[in-house]
């Protein structure tokens, strides 16, 4: 009997509490959209299985969590601890991302700097709502819509809510297609939702080789809290159009980049645990990272209504939504939001300008608040 009751006094069931019950349920919800509705499933999958482990008590003296020293998960976290991750998928997004659109009409650039605004109007919520400025400008990078970003910015900045931030951000990459259609069409006329735009130009090889290095040094120089992030994004994209370095440029976009999602996703996933994640801060910063997506999406579209005002040649003020950095999905939605009015009309490509800025953009947002915050 003695022996009976150390084993069941070890297992799992025994330490369960509501908390670890609640988080579980959240991790097959995040599985569930991941699977049933195809929402971001290279993310919510592997987040959403890493917080079923992360809940799962462990017996006394046996190290296997993510904050047990000495375990295979906190190991695998000291990428996201370190901010090594992100970079690395920077790296990869680089390699993957064609900047010709934003290069062939460098107006839209600006509507990708406006979506910036959800971050700083976020900050200053939460600065007003009493959160310290490290952790202000932690919660407030959600608003970028840019998960790695946001992993990079807080475990520098308020590493204790890296997890909370961390599934907030990617919670509302994932949720893009629900999010910003009502607010799309909430600040829209349908005659502005039918807008044309002039197909864009063709963009040469020496500009697509330059422009990672101009970009690098002009990002760097203005933000070099940015360059971790910028250095990778710019150098993976150099190995994509120098057309030298296809092997490396493929391995980066490919291997890994799948790779390093896998290991961010899951670890990520399994620093949510109940103990330390269902607190009334971490609801808090949900709902700050929602208002803070819904400030960036209506900044993007609200400004390219603006610069109508000026221009001659009319931008389609939905393009503006996506100058967050939810890459490709915003660019998506655009396109769907648009065709709803006019099935001939495609958006796509033009959306892709102020949404490969938004990745700029918000990198460095990231590396300007690291650099004024964490003095």
């Amino acid at each position: 009997m003695d022996v009976l009751a150390a084993f069941l006094s070890s297992t799992g069931f025994a330490g369960l509490t509501w908390g670890n019950a609640v988080m579980i349920v959240a991790g097959c919800l995040f599985m569930g959209l991941a699977i049933v509705k195809d929402y971001e499933p290279l993310l919510l999958l592997p987040i959403g299985f890493g917080i079923v482990v992360g809940n799962i008590p462990s017996p006394g003296g046996m190290p296997l969590s993510v904050y047990d020293p000495g375990s295979v998960l906190s190991y695998i976290y000291y990428g996201v601890r370190e901010g090594i991750f992100p970079p690395l998928i920077f790296l990869g997004i680089g390699a993957m991302t064609d900047f010709s659109t934003m290069l062939s009409s460098p107006k839209l650039v600006l509507l990708g700097a406006a979506a910036q605004a959800g971050i700083f109007l976020t900050l200053l919520g939460a600065l007003w709502l009493g959160f310290p400025a490290s952790e202000a400008g932690s919660i407030a990078i959600i608003g970028g819509a840019d998960g790695p970003t946001a992993i990079f910015l807080s475990a520098k900045l308020a590493p204790h809510l890296l997890g909370a931030i961390a599934i907030s951000a990617y919670s509302y990459m994932a949720l893009v297609p629900v999010l910003q259609p009502p607010v799309m069409r909430l600040l829209t006329t349908k005659a502005e939702r039918r807008i044309r735009m002039r197909p864009p130009r063709t963009v040469s090889k020496r500009e697509k080789i330059l422009f990672p290095i101009g970009g690098f040094l002009i990002t760097a120089l203005i933000a070099p809290g940015a360059i971790p992030l910028m250095g990778m994004l710019f150098f993976g994209n150099l190995l994509k159009e120098s057309l030298v370095t296809e092997r490396l440029a493929a391995t980066a976009r490919t291997a890994l980049v799948d790779v390093v999602t896998i290991l961010l996703g899951f670890s990520v996933g399994a620093s949510t645990q109940a103990k330390t994640f269902l607190t009334p801060q971490s609801l808090l910063i949900f709902g700050l990272g929602a208002a803070s997506f819904v400030v960036a999406t209506a900044a993007g579209v609200l400004f390219a209504k603006t610069m109508n005002l000026f221009l001659k040649e009319k931008i389609n003020p939905l393009v503006g939504a996506a100058g967050v950095s939810a890459v490709p999905d915003s660019a998506r939605v655009v396109e769907s939001v648009g065709r709803d009015d006019d099935p001939s009309n495609h958006l796509l490509m033009h959306a892709m300008a102020p949404n490969v800025a938004g990745v700029v953009g918000s990198a460095v947002a990231a590396g300007i608040l690291w650099s004024v915050l964490a003095k």
